[in-house]
């Protein structure tokens, strides 16, 4: 039997408990299954462990489930594809496939394991765009986009989707995306028209959506029993290639520190990012927050700078929050589950 960290096993636990409450009872049974496995020194122990690093802020439990997935979206196992959704077998009978395709794929497994979590959901375009309608409104300019840990700029065509609020809606109709989360509270200008200028990203390993293997790998992060969010991404992904988005491969504060440095006038830039600040080592968040703060103070009215994030807060709460520059306007914007599902408006 091989020791296991105790860190390991509570790490697995506990994302487990936020699966089943963000609507994955299936990643959920998976991963309870996998402690399970853990604590009594099975053969997953042997390949998790001792895991090196932090598990929690590797999010390890979720590289595993990505890795299973990724199996049966390539078609790689069969067997354990038989007993993936739309099938909804029991999870005890899906942690014996699933630990025979682990044992069977083991260094595609350990590869997988290697790199983090890559994810880009576009659901959070609902979560963002009450804020670029306030900069717009704000600025009346044209909008100049600067998106950082972008992955492979799903987010970065906000205005190629279309928005479904219960009775009202913003952005073409016919667009082949929709963006629909429940809605609560009161609303952005929704009247507001929004037109962008220019638009960049970067990610310290962006994903280059032409790529069939990196298609992949965002696919294989979306939980297997959340089919509409599949769709979505697939969807976003055509949308993203036929707009021919590229992120550049570039650290964050170096990046923005470039751009904020050319000229912007007649154009309001956005510094935005969605669920990233967390993967960000401090010195990094420190740079970007100084390297914006610094832009921010020599902002004017014709060339207006806004801090556009959507991230969790201390407490837990998911928030968007703004901020605008001439003048440091500060404010959070709604509430939001973590993926866009719901939007809770507060400004």
């Amino acid at each position: 039997m091989s020791a296991v960290r105790e860190e390991v096993i509570a790490s697995f636990r506990t994302q487990a408990v936020w699966c089943r409450r963000l609507g994955s009872p299936f990643t959920a049974g998976l991963l309870e299954c996998a402690a399970a496995e853990l604590s009594d020194g099975g053969g997953l122990a042997g390949l998790l462990g001792s895991w090196p690093g932090d598990p929690v802020a590797d999010a390890l439990p979720l590289r595993l489930a990505g890795a299973l997935h990724a199996l049966v979206l390539g078609g790689a196992d069969p067997a354990l594809a038989e007993v993936y959704p739309p099938r909804t077998p029991d999870p005890e009978a899906v942690w014996a496939v699933a630990a025979a395709a682990i044992a069977a794929h083991e260094p595609f497994i350990r590869e997988f394991l290697r790199s983090p979590p890559q994810t880009n959901e576009v659901r959070r375009s609902g979560v963002l765009l009450g804020g670029f309608l306030e900069v717009a409104q704000r600025a009346s300019l044209p909008l100049r986009l600067l998106e950082i840990g972008a992955s492979g700029g799903l987010n970065l065509i906000w205005d190629h989707y279309r928005y479904r609020f219960g009775a009202r809606g913003w952005g073409d109709p016919a667009g082949a995306v929709e963006i629909a989360p429940e809605w609560q509270g009161g609303w952005p200008p929704l009247d507001v028209p929004a037109r962008v200028a220019e638009r960049a990203a970067c990610d310290t390993n962006p994903l280059d959506l032409d790529r069939a293997d990196h298609r992949l790998r965002l696919r294989s992060y979306v939980w297997a029993d959340q089919r509409e969010r599949l769709a979505l991404l697939d969807g976003a992904m055509a949308a993203a290639r036929q707009a021919g988005v590229r992120v550049d491969r570039a650290d964050a504060g170096d990046w923005l520190s470039a751009r904020l440095a050319e000229p912007a006038s007649g154009r309001a830039s956005v510094v935005y990012h969605s669920v990233v600040w967390q993967y960000l080592p401090a010195a990094v968040q420190d740079r970007i927050a100084e390297v914006v703060r610094a832009a921010g103070q020599r902002a004017g009215d014709d060339a207006p700078l806004a801090w556009l994030r959507f991230e969790p807060e201390p407490g837990g709460a998911f928030e968007l929050r703004l901020t605008y520059w001439p003048g440091g306007y500060d404010r959070v914007l709604a509430h939001a589950q973590p993926h866009g599902a719901s939007v809770n408006w507060l400004a």
